[in-house]
């Protein structure tokens, strides 16, 4: 058995009082956050000033930067600035000053470099109807009460529209523990969201059905889906584009309205649902998808996709964003790991599409609007995703392409290091580099092991 964190959510149905409690609570603590936000800001200012006086660096104002520091001055201050603040559990201020310190301390890592990927920026102030309204309760009776219901401090026994079986099950026999509570509100619904720490059983291998399954390459796409070198392509539902022309509509009429107006408010409501809607389809059908994945084949090969640079196409943004190419990675890194299976994740710069997977020459001219793959050194002519398909399942030494026995290079970026999100990484080969038994040009089909050593020697 291993400890695993992970979420449970469900959906809540509150009474029209507990809906205004909820809100409440949000909005104690986006209050927090600001207050909190308002006073780092004075106390920087306040220190940029004493320094240009002269004033010695220990004497000047200290900046409450961190969440006990933050949660001091606001315990000093909360009589004063928040007479009101006993209506609401202190839980929902403890949030929103806890959200602020791990947007200050985001910051400064990303300053010193402590923090990968883009720069963050300093914190901003939240506004009612621009900000997502949410909480936390980490401390107190929270949780559920039986299967209908939970318990939320100052809230009351809200019902939820599922059966939560799943989590009061684990909950009942000691198999997991709670850790904190989240509550939100998405396009005017409100969801819990459990953290939970629970025991799963850790699997001795892969299971009979993933062995049978054998290696399979995934290769992800906007024309499908993902692409199997099993032969299986996965159609793209592209669940945007077909709610696009509803949303054209409900977003024009949004734009026409008066701000403040109750029609405005309105049309924000439906254009949320529609876009929830879509992200609830997507949602869904990558959980099926990757499930399936995980739990028929024992060893699965992606590739380390540069989605951020390419929504930066802008003929191509809404295309790649509707897939979730990132979120199919991320799922498959932890549900890979629940089912016994592996992920074998290719390095970026990998050319999957470009390499024939049946002798192994490159084409270094092709372009996304070819969409066969021709190869002018053995003929070879297929879909040129089900062809990057094969040469990601080759990296396995899954036997593709005439390698029985090809080991896995678990390095990409040098010294011997995992991805930030886990699972082996594949190096990048030129075709023609590599001797037998080493990733490197694959052999054309039915080319043995010992007559691809005896070529290269």
């Amino acid at each position: 058995m291993s400890a695993t964190v992970q979420a449970y959510r469900f959906a809540l149905d509150p009474t029209p009082a507990q809906f205004a409690a909820m809100s409440r609570h949000a909005g104690a603590a986006r209050f927090a956050f600001n207050w909190g936000l308002s006073r780092v800001k004075a106390a920087v200012e306040q220190r940029a000033a004493e320094a240009s006086y002269g004033v010695p660096e220990a004497e000047r104002t200290p900046v409450p930067w961190t969440m006990p520091t933050l949660r001091r001055e606001w315990n000093r201050a909360k009589g004063d600035v928040a007479p009101w603040w006993s209506e609401c559990s202190k839980e929902a201020y403890s949030a929103g000053l806890d959200r602020l310190a791990r947007g200050l301390k985001a910051f400064s890592d990303s300053r010193t470099g402590r923090r990968k990927g883009r720069r963050v920026g300093f914190p901003r102030f939240k506004k009612r109807g621009r900000a997502r309204d949410g909480f936390r309760y980490t401390t107190g009776a929270y949780g559920p009460a039986g299967d209908r219901h939970v318990t939320l401090p100052r809230v009351g026994r809200v019902k939820v529209h599922e059966p939560m079986t799943a989590l009061t099950a684990r909950l009942a026999d000691g198999r997991a523990r709670l850790l904190g509570a989240t509550v939100s509100r998405t396009a005017g619904c409100w969801y819990v969201s459990f953290t939970v720490e629970v025991e799963r059983p850790v699997p001795a291998g892969p299971s009979r059905r993933q062995r049978r399954g054998d290696a399979v390459g995934v290769d992800l796409g906007v024309k499908h889906l993902a692409v199997l070198s099993t032969g299986e392509m996965v159609d793209n539902p592209k669940h945007l584009a077909a709610s696009l022309r509803k949303l054209r509509r409900v977003s024009r009429a949004y734009a026409r309205s008066k701000r403040g107006s109750a029609g405005r408010r309105q049309r924000a409501a439906r254009l949320a649902k529609i876009h929830a809607r879509v992200a609830n389809q997507r949602r869904d059908g990558l959980h099926k998808l990757t499930t399936r994945l995980a739990t028929s084949h024992d060893v699965i090969v992606i590739e380390d996709l540069n989605v951020a640079g390419m929504v930066r196409n802008r003929r191509l943004a809404r295309a790649v964003s509707d897939t979730g190419m990132a979120e199919v990675r991320r799922q498959l890194t932890y549900k890979t790991t629940w089912y016994g299976s592996r992920l074998v994740v290719a390095d970026r710069w990998y050319p999957s599409s470009r390499t024939c997977s049946a002798c192994g020459w490159r084409n270094p001219s092709l372009t996304l609007s070819d969409r066969t793959f021709v190869c002018k050194d053995c003929g070879l002519s297929m879909d040129r995703d089900l062809n990057a398909s094969y040469n990601l399942r080759a990296l396995t030494g899954a036997g593709v392409a005439g390698y029985p026995d090809v080991p896995v290079t678990s390095n990409a970026r040098g010294a011997d290091r995992k991805t930030h999100l886990g699972g082996q990484v594949a190096v990048k080969r030129e075709p023609g580099t590599a001797t037998a038994g080493q990733t490197g040009t694959l052999a054309p089909r039915g080319t043995t092991a010992e007559q691809v050593s005896a070529n290269a020697h």
